[in-house]
């Protein structure tokens, strides 16, 4: 029997595998982006039942196959229960895992983008900042860790308050990330400087980002 590893992650996506296993793609920090099958789980005894499932921050105690992994146990940190009744806090956690999971790989160290993750989603639960402005500052820090972003000068962003929010978005630290302060009209062109931030640097659309459109959000 192959020995199993412990990762601590989020899990960014679970899809239906069989009549009772699933799919599970879960960000860890010391390995990145992987694929992990947990058989049995969709049974309603199976112990695992609430673990395997998108926003679940853990420790994963995993099995290593050829291909992917098999989920073994999980030691929850955080179910991040309280989000799906922040509407619309949890299509905005939907978007945020899955920008996450256009920049994970396998093998490259995500450590950061798990703590990131973990306050955003915060963030978006407690409702002290505005859904908007949140997503922003997520974006913007996420395209700093993975190298596309720098502070823009007054050509990039000439709204000097909006600079310094970028700025801020950059390099505060992470405990802090989340209290920026501005006014609506800040957050307004702070947020459309990281929409397009984002059109530019990806490939694709984002499929969560889309039905956020269609619910009239920022």
């Amino acid at each position: 029997m192959r020995d199993t590893v412990t990762l601590k992650g989020v899990v960014l996506s679970a899809s239906p595998v069989g009549d009772y296993d699933k799919r599970l793609v879960i960000l860890t920090g010391a390995r990145g982006k992987i694929t992990a099958f947990a058989h049995g789980v969709r049974r309603t005894k199976s112990a695992l039942i609430a673990a395997a499932n998108p926003f679940v921050f853990a420790d994963f105690a995993l099995r290593e196959g050829r291909d992917a992994y098999s989920l073994v146990q999980a030691d929850v940190i955080d179910y991040m229960s309280e989000l799906p009744a922040a509407y619309p806090g949890v299509f905005y956690g939907m978007y945020f895992l899955e920008f996450a999971s256009y920049y994970g790989r396998e093998g490259l160290e995500a450590g950061q983008t798990v703590n990131l993750l973990y306050v955003a989603l915060k963030a978006l639960a407690r409702e002290k900042m505005p859904a908007g402005l949140v997503r922003a500052v997520f974006e913007l820090r996420l395209m700093s860790l993975n190298g596309e972003f720098a502070v823009p000068g007054e050509d990039a962003l000439p709204d000097a308050e909006a600079r310094e929010a970028a700025a801020f978005c950059a390099g505060a630290p992470l405990r802090k990330l989340f209290s920026l302060s501005v006014g609506e009209k800040t957050a307004e062109v702070l947020s459309k400087y990281a929409e397009r931030m984002v059109r530019r640097t990806t490939d694709r659309p984002f499929r969560s980002l889309e039905i956020l459109k269609e619910l009239g959000s920022p």
